[in-house]
């Protein structure tokens, strides 16, 4: 079985301001793929070369580059995607992880553990993700490498190990100790390519022999073989113990720490040596499951250039030159330039123009993608973000991304009534472009309203369609993303009846209308129907009625969150049923019915992380509760006060201003989703239209 196993698939990961793009400008330029090192405040890294991420001085969108690196005779093709720190953003963490092998995250050795390192964290979690974690930053005033080890501990609930230390803090920081070779690493040039190999200083030997035993027993816990000679009292090699790590790192049992201080090109190779040394190849795959295309029968597919091709689309973009790009993720097999693959949601078969390989803002022409490697296709026209791409013959669907529900919006319109052309066609391109932008028309006031992440989102879509787009829109009041739920059983039995003269129309259904289980979320659909009543194909058509009147609640038009839908009984007319019918009975069925399962508005609710000087802790834990909000902790981190709380994001508009205000400019917060619950209902009747 033929794969490849010098490829490594990684992402760079963190909060925002942590130094992963600036450690990603370094990567390539180690790597040789860069000759000059740009930096974030000069705005001109390789990475963020949208005008926005210039300007703002953050990523905005993630960026894919492939580079290469030696280590011990072997030359490794390393993918490297480096994603968005700020939370408004993570929709392009999420589809990163998705199609990525291994992680690195980045801590700031300061400030430790920030909100979004927890969600990017939870992400990886979720996709099974193996990470290797670098404490940035440590040149910083304040930073504690221990510190950051034990926080990420705590509150990531995994186990950091050491396998470095740093050599000093803050403005004494020159270089790292290698606790596997038992070695220092000292920088002494000022663009980092040179380093000096010596013996551990005498001043730091005693623990760094501390923490390679910690090492050694941590590997000891999970790898038989390190766990027989330890025991045992025997010498356990250098090559041993990296190979310990890496089934260790590969198998989710370890997380190894690196320290780094980037911005002053120190400790970035070592890093690369991390990267191919412990997180896992493609090959370390066998293989990828899917189903077959509109059913449930499982495929497993093996990650090997031998098997029939099977791809996953993560992102779609639209370039000037190009054209329209799908950047996919080849599991299996060998896409050639030319070749044919059939999308699992449309079921058309389409031929692949062209294959790129990705360097950032720059494309370079390939004559195939294999498995295990991440490139674009040109040529494909109807696809989507989370598209399957497969062999024509052996069709696969492979497991969907799951994004985050839009909460914030706008209504927006166009300034100019000659652009409103433009803004319809603009808005699909970046609609089709980005998975957590909703666009949804108000069933009170009929405006159209753009939905995204938060303010931050927003602002960068609107002066994107200003900039890019020349399109110049006027923003109404924000507008919060109210769903609603039901809190009763309801039985109802709907029967549509239509005459025209010739055939007819005949529906006749009895459901139960009830609430989800909690936590649910969506159309929790149930079929009791004995005897074939109702044929399968009209109880296909009755699930689609109820998805379809979902959009419209009862209380007051707004989404219905979550419900569950029991079929249990019904009818149907040889001549005159129709599937529309059963479709159009479910939609009634609901209307008459929700009202009577006492519908109640729900609102999103935000976590929110304050970073305060003390001295306005008082300030920022009054103006929460002037907003509603439930404080969850107070603790201290990095010198200053950490506050989390609950908060509506109905109470949150402007709030970043307004602590900036307070605080005189010193304290910083971030806003996460959390979840829905009940509006109270003091609030209620200012929210309710009429």
């Amino acid at each position: 079985m033929k794969q490849h196993t010098n490829i490594r698939n990684i992402g760079i990961m963190a909060h925002v301001d942590a130094g992963k793009t600036t450690v990603t400008e370094r990567i390539l330029y180690y790597t040789g793929m860069i000759h000059r090192m740009g930096n974030i405040d000069d705005g001109n890294t390789v990475m963020d070369s949208d005008p926005q991420e210039s300007k703002r001085g953050i990523t905005i969108s993630s960026a894919a580059i492939t580079t290469f690196w030696s280590r011990e005779g072997t030359q490794y093709q390393v993918n490297l995607i480096d994603t968005p720190g700020h939370v408004d953003f993570t929709a392009e963490v999420e589809r990163s992880l998705r199609v990525l092998d291994g992680a690195v995250a980045v801590f700031c050795a300061r400030s430790g553990v920030q909100p979004q390192s927890e969600t990017v964290w939870r992400q990886a979690d979720k996709y099974g993700v193996p990470r290797i974690i670098l404490v940035n930053k440590m040149d910083r005033q304040g930073a504690d490498f221990l510190r950051v080890v034990r926080e990420i501990e705590s509150r990531l609930h995994t186990v950091p190990v050491p396998v470095q230390l740093p050599l000093g803090a803050e403005d004494t920081f020159v270089g790292v100790i290698d606790l596997i070779a038992l070695k220092a690493l000292v920088w002494n040039a000022d663009d980092g390519k040179a380093y000096t190999t010596m013996v551990i200083p005498e001043s730091h030997l005693a623990e760094a022999m501390h923490w390679r035993t910690y090492l050694l027993e941590q590997l000891s816990l999970v790898d038989e073989s390190i766990f027989a000679k330890y025991t045992a009292g025997e010498a356990v090699s250098e090559s041993e113990i990296r190979q310990a790590l890496r089934r260790a790192t590969v198998g989710l049992q370890l997380v190894p720490v690196l320290c780094a201080a980037a911005y002053r090109n120190r400790g970035v190779q070592p890093l690369l040596d991390a990267v191919v040394s412990y997180l896992p190849s493609p090959a370390d795959k066998a293989e990828v499951k899917g189903v077959v295309p509109e059913s449930d029968d499982v495929v497993v597919r093996e990650t090997s250039l031998d098997a029939p091709v099977a791809g996953l689309v993560f992102k779609v973009v639209t370039d000037d030159y190009v054209g329209r790009l799908a950047m996919v993720r080849i599991y299996a097999g060998v896409l050639t330039s030319g070749g044919y693959v059939v999308n699992s949601r449309t079921g058309r078969q389409t031929r692949v123009s062209r294959l790129l390989r990705v360097l950032s803002d720059r494309f370079e022409p390939v004559d195939s993608l294999d498995a295990g490697d991440i490139g674009a296709l040109v040529g494909l026209k109807d696809v989507k973000t989370g598209d399957s791409l497969s062999h024509p013959e052996h069709p696969v669907q492979l497991e969907r991304m799951d994004f985050p529900v839009p909460v914030f919006g706008y209504a927006i319109e166009a300034k100019a009534s000659k652009d409103t052309g433009r803004l319809s066609e603009s808005l699909a391109r970046l609609l089709d472009e980005d998975p957590t932008l909703a666009l949804e028309v108000d069933p009170q006031s009929g405006q159209t309203i753009l939905r995204g992440m938060g303010e931050l989102h927003l602002e960068v879509v609107l002066e994107k369609l200003a900039t890019t787009y020349g399109v110049d829109v006027n923003k109404g009041e924000p507008q919060i993303a109210y769903r609603e739920v039901l809190t009763h059983a309801v039985i109802h039995r709907e029967v549509f009846k239509r005459q025209n003269g010739g055939s007819g129309n005949f529906a006749d259904i009895q459901f139960e209308l009830s609430p989800a289980a909690n936590g649910a979320t969506g159309l929790e659909f149930v079929s009791d129907i004995k005897g074939g009543v109702i044929p399968k194909e009209f109880v296909v058509s009755v699930r689609r009625g109820f998805e379809e009147a979902m959009k419209n609640g009862a209380l007051a038009g707004y989404p219905v969150e979550s419900m569950r839908v029991r079929l249990f009984e019904g009818s149907i007319h040889e001549k005159d049923s129709h599937a529309l019918d059963f479709e159009t009975a479910a939609v009634m069925g609901f209307k008459e019915a929700a009202p009577q399962a006492r519908p109640k508005l729900i609102e999103p609710i935000m976590l929110v992380d304050i970073l305060t000087p003390e001295e306005f802790t008082g300030a920022a834990t009054g103006d929460l509760n002037r907003r509603r909000g439930v404080i969850l902790e107070i603790g201290t981190k990095g010198g200053a006060q950490w506050i989390r709380a609950e908060v509506p994001l109905a109470a949150l508009f402007g709030y970043v201003t307004a602590l900036r205000t307070l605080s005189s400019g010193r304290a910083s917060a971030s806003l996460t989703f959390s979840r829905y619950q009940l509006v109270p209902e003091n609030v209620l009747e200012k929210v309710l239209p009429g």
